[in-house]
């Protein structure tokens, strides 16, 4: 059966996962979901993500238990650098609390990051 939205599917399987308290999920693997694990990686949501040795396209994390919630963004807006703060009241919790996931030209980043480099983007997902 086909996704529409793979990467939809990996975080709600990571945080699905991290509901019931498991340490390691496997995860179906693209580039992008790569780019988007590697940021939660960065700032401590997950673990270490590594491929499947047997399976191709299969990626395992190792889930360190401080996911809280993560989620894409649907549809997945336009962000300019003024906006940023409209999109941070209605996805994350409070203020400094959390990360918006960014495509922006010089690749996928955080929210925070887009900023200091001052360039806007499109929004993929969200973690806190």
């Amino acid at each position: 059966m086909a996704t529409n939205d793979t990467l939809a599917n990996a975080l709600s399987t990571i945080q699905q996962a991290e509901t019931i308290g498991r340490t390691m999920v496997v995860i179906p693997g693209s580039k992008v979901i790569t780019k988007v694990l590697g940021v939660m990686q960065e700032h401590g949501y997950v673990g270490t993500v590594s491929a499947a040795e047997n399976e191709r396209n299969k990626l395992i994390v190792k889930l360190s238990g401080a996911v809280n919630k993560c989620g894409v963004v649907k549809p997945r807006y336009n962000v300019k650098l003024a906006e940023y703060e409209k999109f941070e009241k209605r996805y994350l919790p409070a203020k400094n609390m959390g990360i918006l996931i960014v495509s922006t030209p010089q690749g996928i980043t955080t929210h925070r990051m887009s900023k200091e480099k001052k360039s806007g983007g499109r929004l993929l997902a969200y973690c806190y």
